[in-house]
């Protein structure tokens, strides 16, 4: 088997010896679909302590027990970017919560807004495209979920040494890239709005706060699944650790 084409988030803290029970859904796919037996090898992470390599010590009908037997990477924390927006119906928002942990989010933010076109959350299913995302690209960090909250109640609860970088297709610097390099480096927040765009009383109120800056994200409109992707990848270029 090729072990880097296998990884699996484990709930449990890892260590070495450590025995771990899978969950039932967990027992399902090794033993059923990856047909993985006693012995076999697979990595493992828990999102705090790095990755490791486990062996399958007892595989049986729905059921799996592995062993924890070396730290093969340190854990990688990646940059301390949260990502907040404007839910999005279902097939959009597994995408973008998927591409926002590839990028190395931190956390994930639900912002009720004014034109926002989804009125609930599954945050349960956007916890587990978020670690399917980590499993499959490499990631170590699985990005905290947190419960949705109207864009009121996130400017007036804001940490003001976090800075708040908001799409704006009006903003007065038309190359996001200049915008950026005004900024400092240092924790930060990227905010993306509803399809329809932020109306024009949470624009002005967006304006004046002193921890908000706003990018455009150049000359085409883009679906705000879209435009996730574009931010994240602008600021991880300029601000986080891609520089």
């Amino acid at each position: 088997m090729d072990q880097a084409s296998q990884r699996l988030f484990i709930e449990q803290r890892l260590g070495t010896g450590a025995e771990i029970v899978c969950s039932a859904a967990q027992a399902n796919y090794l033993n059923n679909v990856l047909r993985l037996g006693p012995g076999a090898e697979i990595l493992i992470f828990d999102g705090i302590n790095g990755e490791w390599l486990a062996e399958i010590a007892e595989a049986r009908k729905g059921r799996c027990r592995m062993k924890v037997l070396r730290q093969v990477r340190p854990q990688i924390e990646g940059p301390d970017i949260h990502y907040l927006f404007a839910p999005l119906k279902r097939g959009r928002l597994d995408y973008m919560v998927q591409k926002a942990t590839e990028l190395g989010v931190a956390a994930l933010r639900p912002v009720m807004t004014r034109r926002t076109v989804a009125s609930r959350v599954n945050l349960e299913r956007m916890r587990s495209n978020a670690i399917e995302a980590a499993e499959q690209c490499g990631v170590l960090r699985v990005p905290e979920v947190a419960q949705p909250e109207s864009l009121d109640a996130v400017l007036s609860s804001w940490d003001s040494e976090r800075l708040l970088i908001y799409c704006d297709e009006a903003a007065p610097v038309a190359s996001p890239i200049a915008a950026l390099g005004e900024m400092d480096a240092g924790p930060l927040a990227v905010l993306c709005g509803p399809e329809g765009g932020f109306d024009e009383e949470e624009r002005a109120q967006l304006s004046k706060q002193t921890f908000v800056r706003p990018i455009s994200l150049g000359p085409r409109v883009m679906r705000a699944d879209t435009a996730a992707v574009a931010a994240l990848a602008l600021v991880n270029a300029v601000l986080g650790d891609w520089r």
